[in-house]
This record gives structure tokens, sequence and C-alpha cells, in this order.
């Protein structure tokens, strides 16, 4: 068979090509190495920072929520469960990623100022309908991703400064994050998702020891699961937590070698998981039921300059994975206007401005922050990044021929090609009745209870009440401003 020689002369072009992308006229003076060593990266370690630093963001504030939600089995299960099935997807994406790639690249088609992306993936293997359906759920999926990111901004930064509300805060930060549009590509996000992974380490880490040492408040209950609608929501926000990857195409593409990526995303679950079980475990131990009115863990925890650290950096990654969201929506509006292949940085970077006003917008008009992220996840996220790269894979090589010519063989300790077809299978049908069926009614059902309450444009979600209340004030805010008697709702 003259698929193994195939194979060692399509993985020589595409390493190729890489090194000729990166020799093209560069001197070795001490500002390239500067520059390589913060803002030219592509090895496999950038590619593991990138994933792990963008699964776990925000998300981390909220999981205690979710296990006040689940209960203590459920959410360490359910965490372990969707954690494989994110790095089986993402695996999936990474296969026909290099597919595409190959195929192309036989084709002599070069990729040089050309970014990747997901939607051109299914159109080059499956045609334009599962292009339309794909870049539909992926743009929306990065839109709101992008404005739960805003909205976190506006929450953590209120724990440290309450001067201003809610609102203002999202404005200034809006303006802050506008400022993404200048970085060109994943492989410039070296030293930030570098940076960003340090931090939600030292976060993780700052909640599990303070709530340990905080111990249990008294009187502490442990009730969940209660409500079915609850249960739901908890369990769609971790579907979200591990539904990171739609940025998958992006990070590979802008690897040297990306058929290195097929692992990485898996040890990046791994790390992630030592970050994201302890911490949710330990505040869920120490506050219990007094989460369920509490989305943000840092509003339970006591002031200290400790927090005070952790919020400003969780503020800053933030900010990194705003842009690790924006940066594919840049692509694609990039494409649309046909300024993809401008060599000017300055002019790419106007251009991509009107993307960022309507993010800014959403979050302004639905800052609630918490049951977003599981309407999020269980509308866009389950179709974005489960169940349409299993039905993909699964499309792709439904020949015997398209099976036999693969570039990547599904490897053997999952059986193969049977194996991967039943775990696909297992994936659509999983995904499509727990994630977006039960999920979507519950989360929905959820944020509309949260509009009910407290109405769009609210000026200051879950703000606690004046001074005199503390922390065990676990009655919901006062409705926006227009009603002037608090007992409207």
């Amino acid at each position: 068979m003259a698929t193994t020689t195939d194979k060692a002369v399509v993985e020589t072009v595409i390493a190729g090509n890489y090194v000729e992308m990166e020799a093209d006229g560069n001197p070795n003076t001490v500002k390239s190495k500067l520059s390589k060593l913060f803002w030219h990266g592509g090895s496999v370690y950038d590619a593991w920072f990138s994933c792990a630093s963008n699964q776990v963001a925000q998300v981390l504030l909220t999981l205690p929520y979710s296990f006040s939600q689940l209960g203590m089995l459920s959410g360490v299960l359910f965490q372990l469960f969707y954690g494989l099935l994110g790095s089986w997807t993402a695996y999936l994406i990474s296969v026909l990623y290099v597919e595409y790639r190959t195929r192309k690249e036989r084709e002599k088609v070069d990729f040089r100022n050309h970014v990747i992306q997901w939607f051109e993936v299914l159109d080059g293997l499956l045609g334009k309908h599962w292009r339309n359906v794909g870049l539909a759920f992926n743009c929306t999926f990065l839109l709101f991703g992008s404005v739960i990111q805003l909205i976190a901004c506006a929450s953590n930064i209120y724990y440290i400064n309450d001067n201003l509300d809610k609102r203002t805060w999202t404005y200034i930060f809006g303006a802050c994050c506008a400022t993404t549009v200048f970085i060109p590509s994943f492989r410039n996000y070296r030293i930030w998702s570098f940076l960003g992974l340090l931090m939600t380490t030292y976060t993780a880490w700052y909640l599990t020891i303070a709530s340990i040492l905080h111990g249990q408040v008294e009187g502490v209950k442990h009730s969940g699961p209660t409500k079915l609608v609850l249960y739901f929501t908890g369990a769609t926000n971790i579907l979200y937590t591990f539904g990171g990857h739609a940025v998958t195409v992006e990070i590979m593409h802008a690897m040297w070698k990306p058929q290195k990526f097929k692992a990485i995303y898996l040890v990046a679950t791994v790390y992630v998981l030592t970050l994201t079980l302890p911490s949710a475990a330990a505040v869920y131990w120490a506050f219990g039921d007094m989460l369920l009115n509490h989305s943000n863990a840092f509003s339970l925890l006591p002031r200290s300059p400790l927090r005070d650290m952790a919020v400003i950096l969780m503020l800053i990654h933030q900010f990194i994975t705003f842009g690790f969201a924006c940066t594919p929506l840049y692509f694609v509006w990039e494409k649309a206007i046909g300024m993809h292949e401008c060599k000017s940085l300055c002019k790419r970077a106007a251009a991509r401005l009107p993307v960022v006003i309507p993010i800014w917008f959403l979050a302004i008009i639905f800052p609630f922050f918490g049951p977003i992220n599981s309407t999020v996840g269980s509308l866009l996220v389950s179709f974005t990044v489960y169940i349409i790269p299993a039905l993909a894979h699964m499309f792709t090589f439904r020949s015997s021929a398209s099976r036999e010519n693969a570039v990547e063989q599904p490897p053997r300790f999952t059986g193969r090609w049977v194996g991967a077809y039943v775990i696909n299978a297992f994936v659509v049908g999983w995904v499509l009745v727990v994630g977006f069926g039960f999920g979507g009614w519950a989360s929905v059902t959820n944020f509309i209870h949260q509009i009910d309450t407290f109405g769009l444009f609210t000026k200051c979600y879950q703000c606690a009440l004046p001074p005199s209340s503390t922390v065990n004030v676990t009655a919901p805010p006062p409705p926006p401003q227009h009603h002037h008697h608090p007992g409207t709702h």
C-alpha cells in the first residue's frame, strides 16, 4: 500500500511549509529573539498552554454554584465524564483538520497568509450545507463566549471596587477588551496563554485553601440535588466548561506541526481537572446551599489581599480569554469583507472593530453571570463542539475508501473504526438528549426566571443589599430601578 509513503510525504509537506513560513527573512537579532520568546509561539507547549488556559477561565468561579445544584457526587462525576467527552471531540476536530489540510496541500493550496477555520474544514470535507450550520453555531457560540467574559469582568471587579455598578464596569471593560483587535492570530498569544494558566492555577488553589481555612459556615446544608431544573442547569454548566474547544482548529493552525495536537487536549483537560475538582468541592463543602444564590464564588469568601489578588488575576485572564473567543470571529469577519489576506496590521485592526460592538451591547442586556453560561452551554456548545464534530467524523469517513485513505486512523484502544462510530453515536445521543434536551429546558427556564427577577439591562446583577445586610442574605437583590416598591415580583 502506498498510504504509508503518502503519509510520510504529507508530513514533510506540512512541516516543510511551517519551516519556510518561519524562515522568511528573519534576521537573528536580539529583537527577533525576544519577539520569538514572547510573541511567536507554535510549539506543542504553546498549544497546551492555549488549550488549558482557554478551557478554564471564569467557569472556575461558577463551578461551586453548579455543585450546589448537582450535589457533590454528581458534580465530580459530571466533570470527569464531560472532561473525557470533550477530549474525544477535540481529537475528532483535530483529525478532521489534518484530513482537510492534507487533501488541500495535495492540491498545492498554500495556507501561508490564511488561517484555516472549522467551517472551512466542514466545507472542504462535507460541502456547503455543513459549512453554513457549523459557521452559524460556531459564531453564535464564540459571540456569547465573548459576552460571558465581559460580564465576568464586571462581576469580578465589583468585589474589589463597588463604587461603580456592574453595568458601568461593563462599559469600561468593553473598551479595554476592544484592544484585542491588534493581536493578529493565536500564535501571538504565547506569553498570554502561559500567564493565563498561572493565573487560573493561583485562583483555583486560592479558592480551595481559603474555603478550607474558612471552614464550614454555621448550620451549613448540602441539600443538592433538589430540583430537576437546577440539576440539569448545573450539569449543563459543566458541559460548557469542557466545551472550550471551539477554537481547536485555530490553535492547531498556529502550531508548526499540527499533527502533534492529538493528545494535547486530553493532557490539558487532566490538568484542568486538578484545578476545577478541588476548588469546586472545597467551596461547596464550606458554604453549601448558600451558593444557590451566589453564582460567583468570590462573593462568599471574606475580603483579603489574597482574594483581591485572585480577582485581579482573573480579570487579566478574562481579557485573554476574550481574545481567544473573539479572534476566530475576527477571522470570519475579515474573510467576509475580504481583508483576511491584508498585510497591514492597523487596517485589519480597524476592520475588526465592528465585531466588538454587538458583544458589548449583549453584555449590557443580559448581565446574568452564571445562568447565561448554562444557557449557552445547552443551546450552543452542545452542537458546536459535541454533536457537529461527531456527526462530521461519521459522515466524512462513511465510505470504506475514505477510511482506508484516512491520514489518521482511530486509535486501537477505542476499537478502530467500529469503536469510533459507537463512541460518536453515543456522544450525539447523550448530548442531544441530556445536554440539549433536558439541559436546554432547565437552563432556559432558569434564565427566564432571572429576567423576571432582575429585568433586562439590570444595573447591578446579584449585588448585595445596602451595607446593613451581610453575606447571609440569600434573598434576591431588589428589582431594577423603575419599580419603586420592592414587592413587585
